[in-house]
């Protein structure tokens, strides 16, 4: 187990809950496919409906206007050039545009509807149409689209919609996918990377060399299979690289591709999913075809437990699940493999009990190597890797900041690098220098400070809590050393309390976890000394040394009531470790009585070693609010606690008008 550094924070007063706010789903973008696919049907369908409008513009909408006087008077001034009619309904055509009526709402045309009333006397109407040259058609005069722009119309949005989707299957077709119309789907979306253009190699990667030493056995063989294959030897199929995140699974991966100088195929395992069925089988089949006809080549498949969980956890809906159809296609690729196929799978996962043991089986991923957390001095080959291109002033001790980083994996290292060469650009410094790493690394560990201002009272209050802490783990043996104590809110925190050890821990004694319960209770214990009372600030504090009392007691059989018995999951929630009992309500009963019992134990000792101490717990609060921050040397020096190197602990009395 690697060691944490530990920072043990006061936090403001947690508000009450409230219901939650509607809105804060994701919008959809227009830039997505659907939503593009729809604009490009409304496109058509508008171009359509404009094609027909120019080309037939369809039946125009008549003025009517009365029998009498308009359309008589229009007849006898010569205006209607032709009339039609059906029953008692008249259409016709002026010569000239009419508007009528003249005013208000009225409309302005060349055709115009009338109706004859039935006591209209018709020979004389007739004689009044010839005398005036008037034609009487058979046919409607306003007769509208013809059969060809009808047609057009109704059907025209259906033929487009057929049209674009029979493009959008030629084209997919057309990408050779082995899904015909979705053949574009089923191709593998791996990045491929030549091995002349892979520049990271064992160089680049420090701090985890038995991993290297493991893996160089690949990058022999990836170089020169035939020196294996003439004694008889087989290809090894897959490695599985499994560690904490942040350790260098990828790019290890990537070095030994760029060692071996050939292809490298990457993919997460994600992106062999989607909602159609088979087309994660189908990228799979895609990807190690590729790198078949690509071999030697590596297959680098990351967060590979995103399809490789192990299909007795749950059942899949009729059999047909996409992630089991795809881990078994995955299952047959590597297990398919000629043994002259330079092809070697590499997966990375953060939790390799999860997969599925036909994954781990030999044949498949024949070899594991695990990333473990760097120690100082694989810290320090990191930092000074990560550091190359920085220019470094002369009194940055890397070996040094490696011993005060314990627990940081090679990704949390080049972000202090990083942070730090940013934190040097910000103050206008030409050279990185150590308070630039040391102000970078209280960033990330504790946070970025942030302009919150206090009363006085409550920052006073926040003194005392923080104070708590580091008397408590500078009077606890067991604890780690004090190296930071700041009432500068951070983050969330309103003070912090920085301890880490001088050495890495492989192991948890646990003598130390219990100094864990009663420096994180050294907060509450002080505010309830000086001030009686207690505050919502040692929520985070509660909640570290409850994890950590229901860890000692159900999962590492540190409790005589409970015995070496597993009875916790591992991380507090889902099902038990795999041979943990079924655990009972009196067991359940038991399980809380310890916690409560560990805990009030922890309480009691930490009341009475700070009321014992009152006077540093005070001498500490009045630097805390004189200085705000304070570092190891100044922290030991406010408590009058002398700290030796091999951890031993020396008090220095109290002067006599302070001891009462």
């Amino acid at each position: 187990m690697a060691d944490q550094p530990k920072a043990t924070e006061r936090r403001p007063r947690t508000p009450l809950p409230r219901d939650q706010e509607g809105g804060g789903g994701r919008r959809p973008s227009w830039r997505t496919p659907r939503m593009r696919f729809l604009l490009i049907v409304l496109a058509l369908l508008a171009l359509n409906y404009a094609s027909v409008a120019m080309l037939a513009p369809g039946r125009e909408e008549p003025v009517r206007v009365p029998y009498s006087p308009t359309f008589l008077q229009q007849v006898r001034d010569k205006n209607v050039t032709r009339i039609s009619s059906t029953g008692t309904t008249v259409e016709g055509q002026f010569k000239k545009a009419v508007t009528y009526p003249p005013s208000g709402k009225s409309r302005t045309s060349k055709t115009f509807e009338t109706e004859i009333p039935l006591f209209a006397n018709s020979d004389e109407l007739s004689k009044l149409l010839e005398d005036n040259a008037v034609t009487i058609e058979a046919e409607p005069i306003n007769q509208g689209r013809g059969f060809l722009a009808s047609l057009l119309l109704g059907f025209g949005p259906v033929i487009l919609l057929i049209a674009l989707f029979v493009f959008l299957a030629r084209r997919a077709g057309g990408a050779g996918g082995p899904m015909g119309a979705l053949g574009s789907f089923g191709r593998s979306r791996a990045r491929r990377v030549e091995g002349g253009e892979q520049k990271v190699t064992f160089s680049d990667v420090a701090g985890i060399d038995e991993s290297k030493a493991e893996l160089s056995e690949i990058v022999d063989f990836l170089r020169n299979p035939e020196k294996y294959q003439r004694l008889g030897g087989r290809i090894p199929r897959g490695v599985l690289l499994s560690g904490l995140p942040g350790t260098g699974k990828t790019l290890l991966a990537r070095a030994v591709a760029g060692e071996a100088g050939v292809p490298f195929f990457a993919s997460s395992a994600s992106e062999f999913v989607e909602a159609i069925v088979g087309i994660g089988a189908s990228r799979v089949r895609d990807l190690f075809k590729q790198a078949k006809e690509s071999a030697p080549a590596i297959i680098f498949i990351d967060e590979l437990d995103a399809i490789g969980r192990s299909r007795a956890q749950g059942a899949s809906f009729g059999g047909n699940d996409e992630r089991e159809q795809t881990l078994n296609q995955i299952l047959t690729e590597m297990d398919g493999f000629e043994s002259n196929v330079a092809v070697i799978v590499l997966g990375a996962t953060n939790r390799p009990e999860v997969l599925d043991p036909a994954l781990l089986r030999p044949g498949r991923f024949d070899r594991r190597v695990a990333v473990p957390t760097p120690d100082k001095a694989g810290r320090a080959q990191i930092l000074r890797v990560h550091t190359r291109s920085l220019p470094l002033a002369p009194d940055v001790d890397l070996d040094r900041l490696a011993a005060t980083t314990p627990g940081m994996v090679g990704a949390d290292l080049a972000n202090l690098a990083n942070e730090a060469a940013l934190t040097a650009a910000r103050r206008g410094h030409d050279q990185v220098t150590l308070a630039d790493f040391t102000d970078a690394l209280e960033k990330i560990v504790l946070g970025a400070p942030r302009g919150t201002v206090l009363s006085e009272e409550d920052r006073r209050r926040v003194a005392y809590h923080e104070a708590g802490h580091a008397v408590v783990g500078m009077l606890t043996p067991e604890a780690d050393p004090v190296r930071k104590v700041s009432i500068i809110p951070r983050g969330q925190a309103l003070g912090v309390t920085f301890a880490a050890p001088d050495l890495d821990r492989p192991n948890y004694e646990e003598a130390w976890l219990q100094a864990r319960i009663k420096v994180a209770l050294g907060g509450r214990v002080a505010e309830e000394i000086v001030y009686g009372t207690i505050t919502t600030g040692a929520e985070s504090d509660i909640q570290q040394l409850t994890e950590i009392a229901r860890g000692m007691v159900g999962r590492w059989g540190m409790s005589r009531a409970i015995g070496p018995v597993a009875v916790l999951p591992r991380d507090g929630s889902g099902p038990l470790l795999p041979g943990a009992a079924q655990t009972s309500e009196t067991t359940q009963r038991l399980i809380d009585e310890e916690v409560r019992r560990i805990v009030e134990d922890a309480h009691a000792t930490t009341t009475r070693l700070l009321t014992e101490n009152r006077w540093r717990l005070d001498s500490l609060t009045q630097a805390l609010l004189r200085e705000e921050t304070l570092d190891e040397d100044a922290a030991y020096a406010a408590a009058q606690v002398v700290r030796r190197p091999a951890a031993e602990l020396t008090t220095v009395a109290p002067p006599a008008l302070e001891r009462g």
